[in-house]
């Protein structure tokens, strides 16, 4: 009877930290991650060589990307008390955080919970100005577009893969984008997903990765976006998206202009004399 009962407890000693482990183990996979910025000394001063130092890579521009859960920590080593204070100094403060006034050795953390930019500032040193990234995993390619049609017409492209990815070209009369991807993989992997504005490409689409049409792939439509979804290798490098409809040939402030012109010709047309015989 003492033998069971000595079993029993041990089973569930056993059970209590067989749970406890995969508990903190999963805890510990999901656990987001802290980023700091250091305030260093003389920052106070405006013509400090720099007024921020990112240790996430080394930046000292106030500028940081992170993913959407990160955390921030602001760390005061200069000898003056500063502020970190979301907005800029020519609007004011925005409300979305605020350290108030911290002393030398003291620290003020936010944690991020939405995408978007989040410029930043010191209330107290105003020239000390600097911006979070918060994004979901996406990578941008940007400007995508200035070397089509006005080149006034451009859009950002994100993207969430184990490789780097670029625009190599963009064919309106074929209606396609191709991407080139670089690099080594970080991981094994290797699903990647687009988003595509549908004002820059709308579908239906055809895909061909590296020279080969495929057909296993998802595309879904999120208002404005165009969702991709497919798998590729650790050994592709060109994927050919081909629309029903690319990037305009002429943008908006183009066809103003081209209006404009049209209109003013024929004005003046108007009041021309016509030659007498």
């Amino acid at each position: 009877m003492q033998s069971h009962h000595t079993s029993n407890v041990k089973f569930k000693t056993l059970s209590f930290v067989l749970g406890f482990f995969i508990f903190s183990m999963f805890n510990l996979a999901f656990a987001q991650s802290s980023y700091d910025i250091n305030i260093p000394t003389g920052a106070a001063s405006p013509d400090s060589p720099y007024f921020w130092q990112n240790e996430k890579d080394g930046s000292t521009a106030g500028i940081i990307d992170i993913i959407v859960g990160d955390e921030v920590v602001w760390k005061n080593a200069d000898t003056a008390a500063h502020t970190v204070t979301s907005g800029t100094p020519t609007t004011g403060p925005d409300g979305i955080f605020d350290s108030g006034l911290f002393a030398p050795g003291k620290s003020f953390p936010h944690t991020f919970t939405e995408r978007g930019n989040f410029p930043y500032y010191c209330i107290v040193h105003p020239w000390m100005t600097g911006t979070v990234i918060v994004t979901d995993g996406f990578s941008i390619i940007p400007e995508i577009g200035k070397n089509v049609g006005d080149g006034q017409t451009t859009f950002d492209v994100e993207y969430k893969f184990n490789r780097l990815l670029s625009v190599s070209s963009i064919n309106a009369d074929k209606k396609s984008v191709t991407f080139e991807i670089t690099g080594n993989a970080k991981s094994d992997n290797h699903n990647l997903s687009l988003r595509l504005p549908t004002a820059l490409i709308d579908g239906p689409f055809a895909i061909w990765v590296d020279g080969k049409k495929i057909s296993d792939f998802e595309s879904t439509n999120d208002k404005d976006l165009n969702i991709i979804n497919l798998l590729l290798t650790k050994d592709s490098k060109l994927i050919t998206i081909v629309g029903t409809s690319v990037v305009p040939e002429f943008g908006v402030m183009t066809l103003a202009i081209l209006g404009f012109t049209i209109f003013s010709v024929l004005i003046i047309g108007r009041k021309l004399p016509l030659p007498s015989n």
